[in-house]
């Protein structure tokens, strides 16, 4: 179990947003190095979902972010991620086009909570966010 009490450095947390286990949702995958002092956040991210399409899996290779330390409740942490994709478009069209990604998570020390994001035409809202163990 990824937990941050008493985290200090660097550390990696992996996890998913998303309603895991409904057919065709939309997944985000995470995996994220964080400074436990400052509260940066980077790594990357893919969306998944299964179903045919452009957005069915996109790699977001450069996402940053910050995590908030509230200290209240029952998610002590806010977290805000962003970055973009590269989006292919499906044939008979030719091309591909950055798209934007921001993500938002409730979470408590373990990396279990709520959250959302949005990429390109995407936008998920009032998922459960969670660390895989």
């Amino acid at each position: 179990m990824t937990t941050t009490v008493g985290k200090v450095g660097v550390y990696l947390v992996h996890g998913t947003a998303g309603n895991v286990g409904t057919p065709g949702a939309p997944i985000l995958h995470f995996s994220l190095m964080v400074n436990a002092s400052t509260g940066a956040v980077s790594g990357q991210a893919r969306q998944t979902q299964a179903v045919q399409g452009p957005m069915s899996d996109v790699l977001i290779s450069n996402v940053t972010g910050q995590i908030r330390y509230t200290g209240l409740g029952e998610y002590t942490k806010i977290v805000s991620l962003q970055g973009s994709a590269v989006i292919t478009v499906p044939p008979p069209a030719i091309g591909a086009y950055l798209a934007p990604f921001d993500a938002h998570f409730a979470i408590n020390d373990a990396w279990e909570g709520v959250g959302g994001w949005s990429l390109g035409g995407t936008s998920v809202e009032n998922v459960p966010v969670t660390s895989e163990h």
